[in-house]
């Protein structure tokens, strides 16, 4: 995986329970601040956070996206990549901060972010992660997911910033528009784990307004999360390995890889499934990779991809 989207909020990417009830400092009011006790490395907009701290920056990216950064002292892509990462966030002036975590001093959160290799990148907003990529990759990509990311976290109300030392402060912004009531409703039942609810909500914006592009996004990565949620991945990888030509077993893998950002190993396996099948039973394949195809992005690269080797087994 080299071509990075950040799809949607995935809490089904990462398992954060057991650090989200650490014990966390009382929040900040007003402006979104840095944690202090992380051991900063290079300013308010870059710092190292550990197993103890991560519960600070959870509460952080309520207010500000938290880019993190897994990393290890001996990995050279994670050199390679990591300036690059600074460079991007210092000149976004603090709308997006940068969270960096040794992965060899902090195993706790190697494991809860599933760091399978690295560099890997994910996003924190409203304290949901969001998976946005693996390995070095160029800096016009960086800043194109940062982007991204930005407007991902302005959808569900996370459009603070940290304050730069030194920097000129922007003049007063006309206030932000509040979400849609469904849209409002539907985030609202995100945040409390409720996604049957979040669905229904989406489901009716559509049928009022069919070409709200926001809502039509917003229910396909609902219906991902609601259908990652509490799926245990050694046991989905076991059944599908034992079924490979089961649709059903399949999709829960394919699921959960788009969910933990592994995207082009997802198209692969349904692409694989889809030449296996029966020319009568592919039709759920293919309606499932439209589906994620739409949840990852026409324009995205991987996509392109999938959509080239489906036309090709198609015709």
């Amino acid at each position: 995986m080299s071509t990075p989207t950040p799809g949607s909020v995935l809490r089904g990417a990462v398992d954060l329970s057991s650090l989200r009830n650490r014990p966390q400092p009382p929040a900040a009011t007003g402006e979104a601040s840095a944690p202090t006790d992380s051991g900063a490395s290079s300013s308010s907009l870059v710092f190292d956070v550990t197993d103890a701290s991560f519960g600070q920056v959870l509460e952080l990216s309520r207010s500000v996206p938290v880019v993190v950064d897994l990393w290890a002292e001996w990995c050279g892509p994670c050199k390679q990549l990591s300036p690059v990462l600074e460079k991007v966030v210092v000149e976004l002036a603090g709308k997006v901060v940068l969270a960096k975590v040794d992965v060899d001093a902090n195993p706790q959160l190697a494991q809860g972010f599933r760091a399978q290799s690295i560099p890997m990148v994910v996003a924190l907003v409203a304290g949901q992660p969001v998976p946005l990529f693996t390995g070095a990759v160029p800096e016009q990509q960086v800043r194109e997911v940062f982007a991204q990311l930005l407007q991902l976290a302005a959808q569900h109300g996370v459009t603070g910033t940290v304050p730069v030392e030194g920097a000129e402060q922007p003049a007063d912004e006309p206030a932000e528009q509040p979400l849609p009531p469904l849209h409002a409703e539907a985030f609202a039942a995100i945040e409390e784990g409720d996604y049957p609810r979040a669905i229904a909500a989406y489901e009716r914006a559509l049928a009022e307004n069919p070409r709200d592009a926001d809502a039509r996004a917003g229910l396909g990565q609902v219906r991902l999360l609601d259908r990652v949620q509490g799926v245990d991945l050694h046991a989905a990888r076991a059944a599908a390995a034992a079924a490979p030509t089961d649709p059903d077993a399949q999709f829960v893998v394919a699921d959960l890889d788009v969910a933990g950002g592994h995207v082009d190993d997802a198209f692969e396996r349904l692409l694989d499934l889809f030449a296996a099948l029966p020319s009568d039973e592919r039709a759920p394949v293919w309606e499932r990779l439209l589906e994620l195809f739409g949840l990852v992005g026409d324009e995205d690269a991987r996509v392109i991809r999938a959509r080239s080797r489906l036309a090709s087994l198609l015709f």
